[in-house]
Formats: C-alpha cells, structure tokens, sequence
C-alpha cells in the first residue's frame, strides 16, 4: 500500500513538473511574441499600407501622368535621334542618359537626363517629336511610396530598419502559430472567431483568427521582398551568384569579361542581372552607333517593347538594354557594344539558374504584376490582413494592459530550453539582423529587466 502511494505521488509530481515546463515554455514564447509585436507592428503596419498602395502603380501612375503617357497613333514615327534632339534643344546642357521607345503605338516615348544634378524623364510623341511635359524623378509619387516601403525615406538606416522588421515578422509567425495552435477539437476559436463569446475571447480571436488565414501569403511577401534589403539581400544574392558556376557561357560573345563594374552600377535591371559583370566596348576608333541603330538592334532580339536603353557614359562603355516588364519570364538585359553594335551578352529568363527563376517571379508576384488584377486583389487582401492582425493585436494589448506599465508576460524559469534555442539560433544564422537583435535584446532583458526592480515592476504589471 505504502508502495502504490509513493509511486501515486511521484506521478503526480512528474505531471506537475511536465505542466509548469509546458506553462514555463507557453509563458517565454508569449513572451518574445509580445515584445516583437509591440516593437515592430508599427513599422508592419506601415509596410502594409505602402504596400497595398504600390500594387496598383500602373494604375495609379496612368492616371497621374495620362497626359504624358497617352498619345494618337499616327502613320509613322520619326527616328529615336531625331526625338532625342528635339529635348537636346530644350536642355542644351543636359547629358542624355537612357531613351525608352514605349511599349504599344499610343505610348509616349521616355528620355532620360541629367541636368543641375537633377534626374528629368521628357515625354515624347514620337510622331511628331513633341515634348509632352517633363518629370523630376523626386516628384514621382509611386517613387516616393517606394522608397517608404522600401527604405522608410531614411536611406541605409530605413533599409536596415525595414529588412529588420521584415525578419522580427517571421518570429511573430512562428511564435503566434505557436501560441495559436489549438489545444482543443473544434473550429471555434481556431479558424472561425467566437462571436457570442465575452469581449476578452473575442478580441483574442479577432487578432489570433485572420493571423492564421494570412500566415502563409505574409510569409510569401516577407521572403519575396528580403531579396530587396539591403544586407540579407546583398548576401543572398552574392550567394546565388558566387555558387562555382557563374554566369551560363551561352550569354557571353567569347570569353566572360572581368570587370570591377556590375549592371546594376549603370543600370535599372531585374534582380539576377544585377550583378551580372559588365563588358566592354571594343575601342578601335569608330564612331558610336546611333540610337536609331540600337533600336533597330533591339526590335531584332525578341525582347519585351517595354524595354529602356541605357547610354554609355565612358569610351570604352556599352548600350545597355533593359527589360523589367510585369512577368518573369519576359525579362532581358543584353549589352551591346557601342562601336561594332555586337551582342556582347544577352542574359534572359531561361538562362537563370533556379534561385533566379524563382527569386524572378517572387518579385513580379510581390510587386502584383505577375497575374494581373487577380494577382494585385489577393496581395491586397494580404495587405489588408495584416493591418487588421497587426491593429487588433495592438488594440488587445492595451485593453489588457494594466494602467501602470507596460503589461508584458512575466519571463519564466525555462529549464529545458534547447528546442527554444536551437530555433533562435537557426533563425539568427538564416537572417543575422535577427540574431543580432536577440542578442541585444536577451542583454537587456538579462541585465536590466530582469535585475532593476523598478524596471521589471514596471514592464511586468
């Protein structure tokens, strides 16, 4: 008897110590929930709305500038040169840096330039050679609204700041699923709101609820913008680069050029070109090809009409041809060198590796341009998820919130914390501002909080 009672206790207290671990563990992920919903959903918040904003850019911008964009199709067009020397009248002193042709006959053509430091685009009709108008590249709103989404108008430290709440996103993914996951059968609560529950379960559900709907298309955004940032970006795309295999043979006249130039350094072209080397002319004094030339070279390679024609700026430079239109497979950088007019390299969809295929079509679907109007109204949706998850999850916190601090979860004793941390480090190591950033944060949380009195009362009530 005394046998079954001591084996009775045992198992209780083994039921006990398993519960407070399970507590303990529910406790530290809410935890870390809670402090990187509080910090970042502002700037979430933000990047959902400039997001939303900038999938519908064709259509904004055709509206914007309608009459910069639209011209009457006529019989014939007069030559690139001749359109180029019409704005050469008008900015004598400017530098002429890319001439786009447009990409249909009721499309105005684009001449880019510098003049006083500034970058002006001049419309063009290209039937009668007409300027249609002039745009400051600052005073393009879309431009602006990306530079918000992309950088926070702050330059590196908006870059830095964005890419880190972009990654501080994917733990409140991971912690909410968590948090999130249904410890009872039923859909109540779980993928349907309790709307006949108290306010408290309600307001709960409101915030848990449409973050599991939108989970994954959060995800896809988070991923499919990163390569964009400024620091995982950059070594992302190193890495897919410097892989051992380089650049595909075929894209090359002759041998791959070594060059301390890379495309993105002169030109505005998709994500795998961008460091793709940059070859050069082959000087033997002739006299550069005409507009009019490369144009014609242009309309003989298959490559989409939307595409734009970059300048060469030193001797021994080349025209760049760039195209960057709505879907993936479309796209094309082609280097052409200035004298002879020969292909140099041609860099198109299907001589990407796979990381470029994919990291290509990630971005035509983050951009909404990839399927059109149904590409542009699921990113919405999206968009809009995360400014209700984001909002309500702020809305709870200050409903809970005592009137005297901040109303953080209290930080438990972890014991078995080697899942925990095998997480954090894996996520520290794929995305190294996280990892950083938890190191300060465990610091602060170690040295401060959890060691003032004052400050952890405070944080903790």
């Amino acid at each position: 008897m005394k046998q079954v009672k001591e084996e009775f206790i045992t198992t209780k207290k083994e039921e006990q110590t398993e519960k407070r671990a399970k507590v303990s563990l529910h406790q530290t992920i809410w935890r870390w929930h809670f402090y990187a919903g509080i910090i970042f959903a502002p700037f979430l918040i933000i990047l959902a709305v400039t997001g939303a904003i900038y999938l519908f850019k064709p259509q904004i911008e055709q509206v914007l500038y309608q009459e910069y964009y639209e011209i009457t199709p006529q019989s014939e067009k007069i030559p690139p040169e001749e359109q180029i020397d019409q704005v050469e009248e008008q900015y004598p002193d400017a530098v002429i840096t890319s001439y786009r042709p447009g990409e249909d006959a009721a499309r105005s053509s684009e001449v880019t330039l510098t003049s006083n430091n500034e970058s002006l685009t001049v419309f063009i009709n290209p039937y009668t050679g007409q300027s249609m108008g002039t745009l400051n590249s600052k005073d393009r709103i879309m431009d602006k609204i990306e530079e918000l989404h992309g950088e926070l108008m702050a330059g590196t430290t908006g870059d830095r700041i964005v890419e880190l709440a972009a990654c501080w996103a994917i733990v409140l993914i991971i912690t909410g699923l968590f948090l999130w996951f249904p410890k009872k059968k039923g859909i109540a609560g779980v993928i349907v709101p309790r709307f006949t529950k108290r306010k408290r379960i309600l307001r709960r559900d409101l915030h848990a609820v449409p973050a599991f709907w939108i989970t994954l298309g959060m995800f896809f955004l988070i991923m499919t913008g990163l390569p964009w940032s400024g620091l995982w970006g950059t070594n992302f795309q190193n890495m897919a680069t410097n892989t051992g295999e380089g650049y595909p043979p075929s894209i090359w006249t002759g041998s791959p050029p070594t060059s301390e130039v890379q495309t993105k350094d002169i030109a505005e072209v998709p994500w795998a070109a961008e460091t793709l080397d940059v070859p050069q002319s082959d000087v033997q004094g002739l006299t550069s090809l005409s507009i009019n030339e490369v144009v014609g070279i242009a309309e003989g390679q298959n490559i989409h009409p939307s595409y734009t024609v970059m300048l060469p700026s030193e001797p021994d430079g080349v025209f760049t041809l760039s195209a960057f239109p709505p879907k993936a497979q479309d796209e094309a950088t082609i280097h052409i060198d200035q004298y002879s007019g020969a292909i140099l390299a041609d860099y198109r969809y299907d001589n990407y590796g796979i990381i470029g295929k994919i990291v290509a079509w990630g971005i035509t679907l983050h951009k909404g341009t990839q399927f059109g109007a149904l590409n542009q109204f699921i990113s919405l949706l999206i968009c809009f998820g995360i400014i209700l998850v984001a909002v309500s999850g702020l809305y709870l916190w200050w409903k809970r919130k005592p009137k005297q601090g901040l109303g953080a979860p209290k930080a438990p004793r972890l014991k078995n914390a080697k899942y925990f941390l095998i997480l954090f480090i894996a996520l520290g190591c794929l995305f190294p501002l996280v990892g950083l950033s938890l190191f300060v944060v465990w610091l602060i949380d170690w040295l401060i909080i959890q060691r003032i009195e004052s400050v952890k009362n405070f944080l903790n009530a």
